[in-house]
């Protein structure tokens, strides 16, 4: 399939891929297409373990190394996110326009209401980023005020990438410089797109909105 799609028909899924020339072309990434095989290795990985919270380090998109279908020597692991004993972990929602709702607002709910019996306070701290401190249109229209921008954003230890329009060239530099120190670096559904575009999910294996899986797979 040719990654020369018409931009209209990428964008009725509410979402604008990245060039696929220049830097942005990307090869190596292996799709993920199977719901169930990525569960599996999931549970494989002790992302389920009863009475603990476990993200895998790194791009969580990247779930197995080139070539391989189950965990053994030398593959990343699940790692435990241990909260600090004061504060919270700060956890980072990068957005521009287009930006899908559901991409974050869904992932924001989830982190919102994690709790410890042992602390008072919240384990994540939530905060949205982009380029620049103004209004963005997030999809449906809505205006989202960002609370900083990516030369004043705390340093994230979890950064969260939704699909949306297209992230610039700022923006991608901001998540290679963010992933150095993150702990975790996830996209939900064609944020993968975003993600790969910025060269960090060279040969893993990766996912998307079903509806994308050739276009990821030929343009990365």
């Amino acid at each position: 399939m040719s990654s020369r799609r018409d931009p209209g028909t990428l964008a009725d899924r509410h979402w604008m891929a990245p060039s696929a020339t220049g830097p942005d072309y990307i090869r190596g990434v292996q799709i993920v297409a199977n719901r169930r095989q990525l569960l599996q290795r999931a549970a494989a990985w002790g992302m389920f373990g009863a009475g603990s919270l476990t993200i895998p380090s790194k791009a969580f998109a990247a779930l197995l190394p080139t070539g391989r279908w189950s965990a053994g020597e030398g593959d990343t692991v699940a790692n435990p996110l241990t909260p600090p004993a004061h504060g919270s972990i700060p956890v980072a929602f990068l957005i521009s326009d287009g930006a899908v709702m559901i991409d974050f607002t869904g992932p924001w709910e989830v982190f919102q209401d994690v709790s410890i019996s042992t602390r008072s306070e919240a384990p994540f701290r939530l905060y949205t980023v982009a380029e620049a401190q103004k209004p963005i249109r997030a999809s449906g229209g809505m205006k989202i005020l960002p609370d900083y921008t990516i030369l004043n954003a705390p340093a994230p230890k979890v950064l969260v990438i939704p699909a949306q329009s297209k992230a610039s060239e700022n923006a991608k530099g901001w998540i290679r410089s963010s992933a150095k120190t993150a702990d975790v670096v996830m996209s939900v559904c064609n944020g993968s797109f975003v993600l790969a575009s910025t060269g960090l999910l060279s040969g893993k294996a990766a996912t998307s909105h079903h509806s994308s899986y050739a276009d990821l797979e030929t343009m990365f």
